[in-house]
């Protein structure tokens, strides 16, 4: 049978880490936290998890994320944010195909978040597809940050597990509000080093368009008030995203 070594990043993550990490035993065969130097107790519970405890400061969730992959010892590497977990349907198409030696490059599935303690399954959040399960000869963390992805090879085929990837992504709306200012920042800089240019229509129209496909097309409507509050707020990240960059620009002059 082959093996999987599963690879987590945390900074201050004392309220998830021990589900995330659970979840994983009898699935996989290590598990490397490569944490970035959190102040609150999360080294102690990993410590105490008997996990692989690495430290290194934060240089970006790609750049983070390639590093703990690089530490695995295994080919196959399983990738989890701290604040997600495998459902038992999950983990066990993930023990069947390992059973089976892997056929596969990569492996996908869907996530399920759950937002203000509530499972979001209709609108832009669900079926939440990922790549979380690959070898890591043939892939790599890419995209931009803050919103990574797994770049795969030419050619690197990829199959579907059914089951879900359970996200726990904000208890309150405060949070989730937090969080948009924060990463519609770094949104907006990687924009302005791209060179794009700011558009007062685009600042207009894709915040509409992204409300409209989420909670009517998507039938975000279906998952009640969190279904709106989740819609509008992507929405309105649409917007600062777009405010920020010009006021980018507006700064440089």
């Amino acid at each position: 049978m082959s093996k999987i070594s599963a690879v987590i990043i945390t900074f201050n993550e004392e309220n998830n880490i021990e589900r995330c990490v659970n979840s994983l035993n009898g699935v996989v065969d290590e598990i490397i936290v490569l944490d970035s130097f959190s102040s609150d107790k999360t080294p102690e519970i990993c410590k105490r998890l008997n996990v692989r405890f690495k430290q290194h400061a934060f240089d970006g969730h790609i750049e983070q994320k390639n590093r703990v992959m690089n530490m695995a010892s295994y080919d196959y590497v399983l990738s989890l944010d701290a604040d997600e977990f495998l459902s038992d349907e999950l983990k066990s198409s993930i023990l069947q195909i390992k059973s089976a030696d892997f056929t596969s490059d990569a492996y996908y599935f869907n996530r399920l978040n759950y937002y203000c303690g509530k499972a979001i399954k209709h609108g832009a959040w669900y079926p939440d597809k990922k790549i979380r399960l690959w070898n890591k000869n043939k892939g790599k963390w890419g995209g931009k940050n803050p919103h990574d992805t797994v770049i795969l090879q030419n050619y690197s085929n990829k199959i579907f597990l059914s089951g879900d990837l359970n996200h726990y992504s904000f208890l309150s709306v405060n949070q989730h509000v937090e969080q948009i200012n924060k990463f519609s920042l770094i949104k907006a800089q990687n924009d302005f080093h791209l060179k794009k240019k700011p558009s007062v229509f685009k600042m207009i129209l894709k915040p509409l368009y992204k409300f409209l496909i989420a909670f009517f097309f998507k039938a975000g409507f279906l998952d009640g008030f969190y279904g709106f509050v989740v819609a509008i707020n992507s929405s309105h990240a649409e917007f600062l995203r777009h405010a920020k960059l010009k006021e980018l620009y507006k700064n440089e002059i």
